[in-house]
């Protein structure tokens, strides 16, 4: 009822204006259009409806954010132009809205794929296009017209509490993955928001905290992801982060979104805030960020007043308006797209299940452990407490409203084995308790904004127990979850393994190992952890991650052998925190908080700002480079097969290098290799650089025993450049460059050389430097 209303508004308000010769969006120019608006409306279309649930910041106006029941925000409509409003939703691993909706019967429900990181685990651009395009149709379908998605900030460190929603410490991984997500929603005539813009790694005070980054690292690093989408896939929006970077909000910072992103770039859309982002609506205008969302009151009123007192000249209100404006015409909503409600949920289910599968990295494969036999393997021994409460994905803005979850049992038992009943339900009334005390909790306290129930604890399995199970199945199953979301970080507890954890471990390992049967270990986690400590002790170790809603059929697929295993890791797993450069410079949850400094404004170092000192040395290029012991490098991962590889080649077409290599199984099985191809600069350069970087990637496709693939790979010659702050140009050295063709960044298995006979320095911008010194991290 509520949408034929709307409807005949809109026609009545079209009529009147046809009659009065108002210009029409989409009939008139958009100057046109934006010449006819009087600066209220204007300023009402710069900023979002309101968000349902705020108390503070009362919203403007919220005649539009029920159109969408459950989505993050509208924009304001204005039916005198022609104008409708159009619907913002999150949606890193599916659409999320309301399932239910006032008064109404039918269900509205969204399939949860994978998670970022599990998606870039598969390293299959192709795959991860398909996601996007099934996420971009349920939005069309359900009348969303934007998907606040993807995130694809660095995992600068482990315990970055929404490391779940970004894809790798690499920009190269991160960049392509993206892209590939950009093009299959938009594909469907929806847009995206790529977030967030820019240097957000990390979640503790992220409002406030203010990223000091050199401009070297946010080049090479933290910027080089956004431009690799924004020039390959173009994203219709871009989402501003919340945090400062180099003292200066990013959603207030004009070198960052027009001397950068529009000038440098190209970028031709628009650029939203996060929500409640920033502090300063008028210096978000001049700026450049577009909208605010999800609107305020406040940012009203300050946007109108410095127009009328000459502080905000007009002319940037109308150049944001324009922009607002031809991100509309674009829409479902401005098309009039009869949306049905009703996408193909079950065929994303399928692909779900497929991206779950492919994201999965096997860590450890003793004497064949894995895939399970199909002869002596029969009745399972399943335990640990995330074996019964698997984590599909993190909280937030990344979660979504599935209309189920295959659990870790259910996936057994549809693949036709058996799961001994006794510890089902022992672990079944331990979950039922736990849930109860939450709830119980949740009437005591105020729910806050994306809280979410604690993973649930382990239970000390006595000795009786563990002996009879290893008499009486054949093989244990033993899960170790973690969860994380958004507005959190991690801490070390979340990172290393609880004493709980760790003697369910070795008991269950030492019982079974004396009855001459094998211990599997799966890993249900949006993170990296500790596994250097125990990692020898079970048979097998699989990283199913978090991985949808078909969670429990992904993970079985994987086991009983129907698919190998592909995934590769996207991140280095260190042997502990400390290992890593950045240990120093990341906020530890709470004990920051605990330990206050006498700076007036905040907590400090960690909290009011953070240094990046480890610079451009993020991940595999500082452990490779110092040579550091690794639990497990970038790029790593086992599979059922085996594979070689041979003929390397690179010619050069004078804009790109095209390289190639042959790919062979030499296996028993088929199976599917990653092929990654680093580059080492020239020795003695001009100023330092990793021992080798990412520069492409590509995989198989599936490859039968005794088969041979050829793989092709284009490097741009700019790719080889490095980032030269002292004369703010990108560089590239003369000399000998090596091409590593790699299964991970420490098994290099053939090299091929280049000689590059001149320098070939680009100059750009001297932009987004530090305001502060920074001590950075040097070999």
């Amino acid at each position: 009822m509520k949408k034929c209303i709307m409807g005949l508004m809109l026609a009545t308000f079209s009529l009147v204006a046809h009659a009065q010769n108002i210009p029409q969006l989409g009939q008139a120019t958009i100057a046109e259009v934006v010449k006819a608006m009087t600066l209220e409306e204007k300023v009402h279309l710069l900023i979002g409806t309101g968000m349902d649930g705020i108390i503070n910041d009362q919203p403007v106006i919220g005649e539009t954010k029920n159109i969408v029941p459950g989505a993050a925000g509208t924009t304001y409509a204005i039916p005198r132009l022609g104008i409708p409003a159009v619907v913002l939703a999150d949606g890193p691993a599916g659409v999320r809205i309301s399932p239910k909706r006032e008064n109404d019967t039918a269900t509205y429900y969204c399939t949860h794929f994978p998670i970022a990181t599990s998606l870039a685990s598969t390293w299959n651009t192709e795959l991860v296009q398909s996601v996007g395009q099934a996420i971009g149709n349920e939005a069309l379908e359900y009348g969303v017209d934007i998907l606040l998605a993807p995130a694809l900030n660095i995992q600068r460190y482990p315990l970055c509490g929404r490391n779940f929603e970004y894809y790798s410490e690499d920009p190269v991984v991160s960049g392509n993955m993206a892209t590939a997500y950009v093009k299959g929603v938009q594909n469907n005539g929806v847009g995206v928001s790529v977030k967030h813009f820019a240097a957000n790694n990390q979640e503790s005070n992220r409002t406030g905290n203010d990223a000091r980054v050199s401009q070297r690292a946010l080049r090479e690093i933290y910027l080089k992801g956004f431009e690799t989408v924004i020039k390959n896939a173009a994203p219709w929006t871009v989402m501003t982060s919340y945090n400062l970077l180099n003292g200066i909000y990013t959603s207030e910072n004009g070198e960052l979104l027009t001397d950068l992103l529009r000038q440098e770039w190209g970028f031709k859309g628009l650029v939203m805030s996060d929500w409640f982002g920033g502090k300063n609506a008028v210096r978000q205008m001049q700026a450049g960020n577009d909208m605010l969302q999800p609107g305020t009151e406040k940012q009203y009123n300050d946007i109108i007043s410095a127009v009328k007192k000459g502080e905000l000249d007009e002319k940037i209100i109308d150049r944001n308006v324009s922009n607002v404006l031809g991100m509309i015409v674009r829409t479902p909503h401005f098309k009039k797209y009869a949306y049905s409600n009703h996408p193909d949920l079950k065929s994303h289910a399928d692909i779900a299940r497929q991206a779950g599968q492919e994201g999965m990295v096997l860590l450890e494969n003793r004497n064949n452990t894995l895939p399970l036999s199909q002869t002596s393997v029969h009745k399972i021994a399943l335990l640990g407490s995330a074996s019964y409460s698997l984590t599909p994905g993190g909280s937030g803005s990344g979660d979504v409203h599935s209309a189920y979850m295959v659990s870790l049992a259910e996936g057994l038992k549809n693949a036709g084995y058996e799961i001994d009943a006794e510890t089902e339900q022992l672990y079944g009334k331990h979950i039922e308790e736990l849930d109860e005390k939450y709830q119980d909790s949740l009437k005591q306290i105020k729910k806050l904004m994306f809280m979410s129930q604690p993973a649930p604890s382990e239970i000390t399995m006595s000795q009786e127990i563990l002996n009879r199970l290893s008499n009486e199945t054949d093989i244990a199953i033993l899960t170790v979850g973690r969860k994380s979301g958004e507005g959190k970080d991690c801490i070390p507890s979340d990172f290393n393994l609880s004493v709980d954890e760790r003697q369910l471990i070795e008991n269950t390992c030492r019982t079974f190992h004396a009855a001459n049967k094998k211990v599997l270990v799966l890993l249900n986690v949006g993170n990296v952890i500790e596994t250097a400590s125990w990692k020898d002790l079970p048979d097998a170790i699989l990283l199913a991650w978090e991985c949808g809603q078909e969670m429990g059929n992904s993970i079985v697929d994987v086991l009983s052998g129907k698919v190998s295993p592909s995934g590769k890791l996207t991140m280095t797993f260190p042997v502990k925190l400390e290992d890593i450069p950045s240990t120093t410079n990341f906020p530890m949850g709470e004990h920051q908080i605990d330990n206050p400094t006498d700076d007036s404004s905040g907590f400090g170092k960690n909290w009011d700002y953070t240094d990046y000192e480890e610079d451009i040395y993020v991940g595999y290029r500082y452990f490779d480079t110092f040579k550091k012991d690794v639990s497990y490098p970038f790029g790593y991962g086992l599979s059922y097969t085996t594979f070689t590889y041979s003929s390397p080649r690179i010619v050069d077409n004078g804009r790109n290098y095209n390289v190639s290599i042959n790919v062979t199984n030499i296996g028993d099985k088929a199976g599917k290799e990653i092929v990654q191809l680093y580059v080492s600069s020239p020795l003695n350069p001009a100023y330092e650089k990793p021992q080798r970087e990412l520069k492409a990637f590509s995989k198989t496709r599936m490859l039968q025993p005794g088969e041979t693939e050829a793989i092709s790979m284009i490097i741009p010659h700019e790719a080889l450049a490095s980032f030269n702050q002292d004369i703010s140009a990108w560089q590239t050295d003369k000399g000998i460059y090596s091409f590593l063709f790699g299964s991970s960044s420490r098994d290099i298995r053939l090299t091929k050389e280049l000689r590059i006979g001149k320098q070939n320095t680009v100059p750009v911008g001297n932009i987004l430097r530090p305001k502060t010194q920074i001590s950075v991290f040097s070999k």
